[in-house]
């Protein structure tokens, strides 16, 4: 299912989620021009130095290159359907969700969310040596929050194999999207495959995200409208 709106509504402008995509598209921007302008091994060292690599993390645990990346990786892509398919997700799911934080603890969870997934891919795959890049983990923690902030809207989602666009109740939404990640996490360790999805930091991101903003409510830090 692709996500196309939803019916959270929003009074206040997603200032935040704004700022987030054209960081993203300015980095990708910057890519592709290192890829054009350098060539391939240009772009190729650009994407290494700053990406998330597990065996190198581990490897040198005192190394603060190594611990940015973990903030880095959040902001590189490996092409325009990557950087499209997650900035698309951020737009539809990040703005009711910052309407309900705030910009600043919005911006907080967000790159707290992308540690948290970065952390679980680690953990799983702690000797991969393929760099983990992609905003996916920390937009993985936004549909986690959606989920608990929004547990009764609904999303109008492309479904080619049933209707062209059917509405959907997140929570129907939301649990089969992590399903899917968590399905694709067991299949990939299963199977030995090492690289490719990131299912790990997808269900890690998700499961954070819905953690923190459970335990935001609770500490009365999210608006109620």
């Amino acid at each position: 299912m692709w996500p196309l709106a939803d019916t959270a509504k929003q009074k206040r402008p997603a200032v935040v989620t704004g700022l987030l995509i054209a960081a993203n598209l300015g980095v990708f921007a910057w890519e592709v021009w290192l890829g054009l302008a350098g060539g391939d091994r240009r772009w190729a060292g650009f994407v290494t130095e700053h990406a998330l690599v597990s065996k190198r993390l581990i490897g040198h645990p005192g190394d603060a290159q190594q611990w940015l990346t973990v903030l880095t990786h959040l902001f590189l892509h490996g092409g325009v359907a990557h950087v499209v398919g997650n900035l698309w997700f951020l737009w539809i799911f990040g703005r009711p969700v910052e309407n309900r934080l705030g910009p600043v603890k919005y911006l907080l969870f967000y790159l707290l969310a992308g540690g948290a997934a970065a952390t679980a891919q680690v953990i799983v795959d702690p000797g991969s040596t393929v760099p983990m890049l992609g905003a996916s983990g920390a937009i993985s923690g936004v549909l986690g929050a959606y989920l608990i902030l929004f547990p009764t809207a609904w999303v109008w989602a492309l479904v080619p194999w049933i209707v062209p666009v059917l509405p959907v109740p997140a929570v129907v939404f939301l649990v089969l999207w992590f399903a899917f990640q968590m399905g694709g996490g067991l299949g990939a360790l299963a199977a030995g495959i090492e690289g490719g999805v990131a299912w790990w930091a997808h269900a890690g991101g998700f499961a954070a995200g819905a953690a923190l903003v459970a335990w935001a409510k609770r500490a009365a830090w999210v608006r109620k409208t």
